[in-house]
């Protein structure tokens, strides 16, 4: 089953062509990684597939939903990881996934073992009554990557999960996405190819608005240990 599916997709803003005419397939339970410059149309992407942002033209759908006509049915299947976690300072990590849990319709009797799991699955159960304004930046990226993780949504859209830690936190929440793949589909947004070559089944790559490379890790890095950077480079050149 595909998890997402866009046709055409296109933003404007008046005379300027945020993303054009945008055509790809992500398959079920894959990790794919999407990539692209500044500027190149990721965020724009991303937001539109997450109802943040009306698309012109196209379509897309999310599970079999469609983004535009359906949009609640398709945005609780997706769970969203701003590349700022949008932690609030003054709620405790419990406090803070408790408010996401009823935001997304949680049943009242499950909300504490939702937090148990979403908590035990990236490793914050030790942090739970500390404010949010006190923890680290490795444990709040992994708060955030928890409130995308509550109500279990078949689809994750992690945009720079990994922005400003160290290279040990770095590789802690790499694994953490790692551990999730087949239990959920994963589309992470990052600029950090290395990344990308540890965890990611599939790769799109976006240069000025539109898909120029869309294929599997191996095929893209032709078995290549820089393929995947030289790919890049050439594709992104001009």
């Amino acid at each position: 089953m595909a998890m997402i599916e866009v046709e055409r997709l296109t933003k404007k803003y008046r005379d300027r062509v945020a993303i054009d005419a945008l055509s790809f397939t992500i398959g079920e339970g894959k990790i794919v990684g999407f990539l692209g410059p500044n500027g190149a149309g990721k965020s724009t992407t991303m937001k539109i597939l997450t109802g943040f942002m009306p698309a012109t033209e196209g379509k897309a759908r999310v599970a079999g939903f469609d983004v535009f006509e359906k949009p609640l049915e398709a945005k609780r299947q997706i769970g969203y990881l701003p590349e700022t976690p949008p932690l609030y300072p003054e709620l405790t990590v419990r406090g803070f996934l408790h408010f996401v849990a009823e935001i997304k319709g949680v049943p009242r009797k499950q909300v504490k073992s939702e937090i148990d799991r979403v908590a035990q699955g990236t490793g914050v159960t030790t942090e739970l009554d500390r404010l949010n304004s006190a923890l680290s930046k490795g444990y709040r990226q992994r708060v955030g990557i928890a409130q995308a993780l509550i109500g279990n949504p078949k689809l994750l859209i992690l945009d720079e999960p990994t922005e400003g830690l160290d290279p040990r936190q770095r590789n802690e929440v790499l694994q953490l996405i790692k551990g999730l793949a087949g239990q959920h589909t994963v589309v992470l947004s990052t600029h950090i190819l290395a990344e990308v070559k540890t965890i990611c089944e599939q790769v799109l790559i976006i240069h000025r608005g539109k898909i120029v490379a869309d294929d599997t890790m191996a095929a893209i890095s032709g078995g290549k240990e820089n393929g995947l950077e030289e790919k890049f480079i050439s594709l992104t050149a001009n």
